[in-house]
């Protein structure tokens, strides 16, 4: 009885626990409700890796925060970065034999970006009064300015994720005949990587859905003469099949309309 009564308890102080959030996209950020807490640069670079891996070795975590110095050296400064992190129930972070585990209790942004990007991909369906998640896939990047060989790894494993997911969203608002929702994740994507053929098809595949075809055709050269300039290359067979009309066999030197005007 009484660990039950001590479980009830334990259970009902974790639902008046102010939510704690670990924020990796853009600037780092650890709130405690609304109360913003510091950490030391270290604490932070440990939580960071913390909340991308969920749980992770001693070793592999000293080794990877502390590569430069002997492992007796890196281990010394985890455990001292682990005694300084902010205290509070539940603990941050909590020891498993050789294992740091981080709390279940905390959310991390880059997992609400991830579910919300492989729910897109895998087609996973959402009600009718729901909006797509074109907010949760236009977020910054992980951690501007980091320039850890691990936080690179997982920048650009997110960016590419969250292109694949604007593409794949971009198609699936043309299927359900949103042709305006689908171009602003279709321009999402350009924006984000502005030599990237399968969002100027989305954008075309937006305005031929909505009948526009002369602005789809006007894209569609748009794109041919950017990348011409910058790669020397041209759009795919794929590409020119999406339009009505044969485009002609060279690119124009000049951006028509100024629909690229992003690059500069």
């Amino acid at each position: 009885m009484g660990t039950l009564a001590h479980t009830s308890v334990s259970g009902a102080i974790d639902l008046l626990s102010p939510p704690l959030r670990l924020r990796l996209l853009g600037q780092f950020r650890l709130e405690r409700g609304t109360e913003n807490l510091e950490l030391c640069r270290n604490g932070q670079r440990l939580l960071a890796f913390m909340g991308l891996r969920g749980r992770v070795s001693r070793t592999i975590l000293a080794g990877t925060l502390w590569p430069e110095v002997t492992e007796e050296h890196a281990r010394g400064s985890l455990r001292t970065t682990l005694w300084k992190l902010p205290r509070g129930e539940p603990p941050l972070v909590r020891c498993c034999g050789d294992t740091l585990v981080v709390t279940p209790a905390l959310r991390v942004d880059v997992d609400t970006l991830t579910k919300a990007a492989f729910g897109v991909l895998q087609g996973y369906g959402a009600p009718a009064h729901v909006p797509p998640p074109l907010g949760l896939l236009t977020v910054e990047d992980l951690l501007p300015g980091w320039d850890e060989d691990w936080v690179r790894v997982e920048r650009e494993r997110l960016r590419q994720l969250r292109l694949h997911a604007l593409d794949a969203l971009a198609e699936t608002l043309v299927r359900e005949g949103k042709p305006a929702l689908a171009l602003e994740a279709a321009w999402a994507s350009v924006r984000t990587e502005p030599l990237r053929e399968s969002a100027h098809r989305a954008v075309v595949s937006a305005h031929l859905a909505e009948g526009n075809v002369s602005e789809a055709v006007r894209h569609y050269h748009a794109f041919r003469a950017l990348l011409n300039e910058e790669l020397g290359v041209e759009p795919s067979p794929r590409f020119a099949r999406m339009l009505p009309v044969r485009p002609p066999e060279r690119a124009a030197a000049h951006d028509p309309g100024g629909l690229l005007g992003w690059s500069g």
